[in-house]
């Protein structure tokens, strides 16, 4: 990457192709609750708006992973820390107490979701401090300890229901919506996902975004230049645990329950190979994973209780073959191109 590059600003213009498939698909996500419903399969609704979340954090996790070069196996605790912010201000809600003798509980949907993207930029700024001193396996292996620490400190919570987790019994309330109804919900979570595909296609065009990309790439350069990489990866890292501590207080409002399962390093796993599957440093790329992962398992389960056995050599052909995810694939058939 030339010097000149780098010190670029500004979003890069979407091409013709690319605007009409990008139109394309908003207009699939507004019609799909409706068509589904029309066809008689309301399930698909409540599916749908688990793809949106997962892609939520996938894209979260793939502005470390992807534009910051940060293999990150901790995400899982941005993950469910936010879920469990949601949780514990439900419940302090329920029984009229203060959290710490001092915070107030809530069921309103824009404090919960502000106070879980305050909790998880607040512990991936803690997280990220300690473990961006390292690379490579270091940096991996100390991610991981963290987000198993606070696996278990959350199993041992038996006040929040330890191993068995914790019940929300009703979804947070928002401007007099019924957010029981799961086509109100999929549109909450719809409109919340565009504003943060929205924030990430900023994030990555800016002079912040290139900077981004030039340590990926070299970091020695960069730093010789002049440019402070600790600094810029500790921003990315922050606000991708951001975007993944949302994700987790919509997942907790979906499921109306939260357990420590939600913390577990598979679930890092899990979120990783969404990026890999749709494209690493795509745009669009985590929310193909997404939607690939969550419908392929939910085929999967339908068929055999082994469905692991038949999803693994599946993930395997398309990463072998497919050059760059889905995302990539759908760009060599022409449709859209790929965004980076």
């Amino acid at each position: 990457m030339s010097d000149d590059a780098i010190i670029q600003t500004g979003s890069p213009a979407p091409s013709t192709g690319r605007a009409l498939m990008l139109l394309a698909l908003a207009l699939g996500l507004i019609a799909l609750p409706f068509v589904v419903q029309a066809l008689g399969q309301p399930a698909l609704v409540p599916l749908a708006t688990r793809v949106l979340i997962y892609a939520i954090a996938a894209a979260s996790l793939n502005l470390a992973l992807g534009f910051g070069g940060m293999v990150s196996f901790g995400h899982a605790a941005f993950f469910g820390v936010g879920g469990y912010v949601v949780g514990i201000l439900y419940r302090n809600y329920v029984d009229d107490s203060l959290f710490l003798g001092l915070i107030p509980g809530t069921s309103q949907l824009l404090i919960t979701l502000s106070a879980a993207i305050l909790v998880g930029g607040l512990l991936a700024l803690l997280i990220g401090a300690l473990s961006l001193r390292t690379s490579g396996v270091q940096f991996i292996m100390i991610t991981l300890a963290f987000a198993q620490m606070l696996f278990f400190l959350f199993v041992s919570l038996k006040a929040y229901g330890g191993d068995d987790g914790m019940t929300i019994r009703r979804r947070n309330e928002l401007f007099g919506l019924n957010t029981r109804d799961d086509i109100t919900f999929y549109f909450i979570c719809l409109s919340i996902g565009v504003l943060v595909f929205l924030a990430l296609w900023r994030i990555v065009g800016s002079r912040f975004g290139m900077v981004l990309a030039g340590i990926r790439q070299n970091e020695r350069r960069m730093a010789a230049i002049g440019i402070a990489p600790y600094r810029y990866k500790l921003a990315a890292f922050v606000i991708s645990g951001m975007g993944t501590g949302l994700a987790g207080a919509l997942m907790a409002n979906y499921l109306r329950f939260v357990s420590p399962d939600m913390l577990h390093w598979t679930k890092s796993g899990e979120l990783m190979i969404m990026v890999i599957l749709g494209g690493v440093g795509t745009l669009l790329g985590p929310l193909f994973g997404a939607a690939a992962l969550v419908i392929l398992e939910t085929v999967l389960t339908s068929w055999t209780e082994h469905w692991q056995l038949v999803l693994g050599p599946i993930l395997l052909l398309v990463v072998l073959f497919t050059q760059g995810g889905l995302n990539g694939l759908f760009s060599r058939l022409g449709i859209g191109r790929s965004a980076r």
